[in-house]
């Protein structure tokens, strides 16, 4: 039995699978899921799990050379929850999030209701 880190069993088994330049799309309750691309749904009700909670979980376990949102999360909540995270976020107009979110390797639905609560974390390389 794993002692640290994420639990849920298929989300620790995809991204173990993932490699350097990977796309995940971590999204809202609302954010339409692109046909062909794998879901991990964690959503339980509105509000749980949030955005914040499964973003620094997945910061804990990943590296990420990069973060690309929404230009309407400059400034919605979700955008200050990234910025104090990333110090170098590309920035999409939404519709263009919704269409790049086809590319990810990996599709993480949260319970957020925030709006502009998404995010493709670009994975890295730890060395």
């Amino acid at each position: 039995m794993k002692k640290r880190g994420i639990l849920n069993a298929e989300l620790s088994g995809a991204l173990a699978r993932l490699g350097h330049t990977d796309i995940i799309l971590l999204a809202d309750c609302g954010m339409p899921i692109p046909p062909g691309v794998p879901v991990i749904d964690l959503a339980l009700v509105h509000g749980i799990p949030r955005f914040e909670q499964v973003l620094d979980a997945l910061l804990d376990e990943m590296v990420f050379q990069g973060c690309v949102a929404a230009e309407e999360a400059k400034t919605a909540p979700a955008g200050a929850w990234l910025a104090e995270r990333f110090k170098d976020i590309e920035y999409i107009n939404h519709a263009e999030l919704k269409s790049f979110s086809a590319t990810a390797k990996l599709f993480i639905r949260t319970g957020e209701a925030t709006p502009f609560a998404n995010a493709a974390l670009v994975c890295g390389v730890s060395f």
